[in-house]
């Protein structure tokens, strides 16, 4: 059945291609869209906003190290090694499952979400494009995918559930961002010398 999904998918790969630039650039630059997306929120948002950057580079991180761990125990092969699929970019052939992008792209986004709703939906549906990206691309099964949004859900909740005791660790960084002259702090320019 997770052979006929993926079949489902990436028939369409090489054929559509509108579809095909679009999925490609979901696959390549969708944890590049995120950085920006998080940088902005860093430098223009208010001091909440700090905090949950800052938390959500913490589920990110912890959502690819499980992926890591996940990765040494069980090891599946990428469809492209297994099968002949269309596949729109080359990749190594290491493990299949979990999907780190799609891990990374749910956790950043799940986090924001948790916090800020609206900002967080936009990049919930980024995250749900990069996912059915990875597949189309010929990478990645869909039951990668769909395991990489069960542990981006469960570090999400976590790391929120438990964020009260982990205050410290954001405030640190904020302040010491906040000690570099002529940056900009909740959208205006700090004055002040080199």
């Amino acid at each position: 059945m997770n052979y006929e999904l993926f079949k489902a998918i990436n028939q369409f790969a090489g054929h559509q291609p509108l579809l095909d630039q679009l999925m490609v650039f979901a696959t390549q630059k969708a944890l590049l869209i995120y950085t920006i997306w998080l940088i902005v929120m860093w430098i223009f948002g208010k001091e909440n906003y700090k905090y949950t950057v800052v938390f959500a580079a913490m589920t990110g991180a912890l959502g690819i190290f499980i992926n890591f761990v996940i990765g040494l125990i069980y090891f599946e092969p990428r469809p492209f090694v297994t099968h002949n699929v269309h596949l729109l970019i080359t990749h190594a052939a290491d493990a299949s499952f979990p999907s780190d992008h799609t891990t990374g792209a749910f956790a950043l986004s799940l986090a924001v979400f948790l916090r800020h709703r609206k900002i967080g939906f936009g990049m919930v549906l980024l995250a749900l494009l990069t996912g059915i990206s990875r597949v189309y691309v010929g990478h990645h099964y869909p039951v990668d995918v769909i395991g990489s949004i069960v542990v981006a859900i469960v570090v999400s909740i976590l790391i929120y559930k438990i964020s009260p005791l982990l205050q410290s660790i954001p405030r640190i960084f904020i302040h010491i961002y906040n000690q570099i002259p002529l940056v900009p702090k909740n959208g205006e320019i700090k004055k002040g010398k080199l």
